[in-house]
């Protein structure tokens, strides 16, 4: 069926996940990690840092404007983390561990999503400079924007959870 018309209505792993199937959701989540990583570090070998940093920005903008689907596509957190272990595995590997103990601890994917690319900026800046920070906190703001409607729910306890244990494997 159509994804968009389960849950959220997003493309997402976490409503992919709704769907009841956990390897769906890891798919989902690891190709769009991989869509992003892989032209950064492709962009990065051939043509330079700055040119894989904009592949990346370029990946991670068509994924959530997919032309496609009427430019409506993902919030970017996936392919944002994919991004961020190609220009540093340090740094993917603290926005990713962030968003894990931000959900074990909340159980909100769209708040340890919000937590932990709020902190992204910071952890591109410490492992590699001023230009990671930058670059980083584009992808941040901008999926920020994309998380509006969850930031509502969130304010109103709206919001839904993650419950691994209804889903199958």
């Amino acid at each position: 069926g159509d994804i968009r018309a389960i849950g959220s209505g997003n493309i997402g792993a976490t409503n992919v996940l709704r769907t009841g199937s956990k390897k769906l959701a890891i798919a989902t989540l690891l190709l769009d990690a991989a869509k992003g990583g892989i032209v950064v570090a492709i962009g990065s070998y051939y043509f330079g840092q700055d040119i894989g940093w904009l592949a990346g920005l370029g990946a991670f903008l068509g994924h959530l404007f997919l032309i496609w689907l009427k430019f409506k596509g993902g919030k970017g957190v996936a392919t944002s983390l994919g991004i961020l272990f190609a220009i540093d595995v340090t740094v993917g590997a603290a926005t990713t561990a962030t968003w894990l103990a931000t959900a074990l601890l909340f159980k909100y994917s769209s708040l340890a999503a919000l937590i932990s690319l709020a902190l992204a900026p910071l952890f591109g800046f410490f492992f590699i400079g001023i230009q990671a920070l930058k670059f980083i906190a584009i992808l941040s703001v901008i999926s920020w924007i994309r998380h509006g409607d969850n930031i509502a729910r969130l304010i109103k306890g709206q919001e839904s959870k993650i419950n691994l244990s209804k889903y199958t494997a």
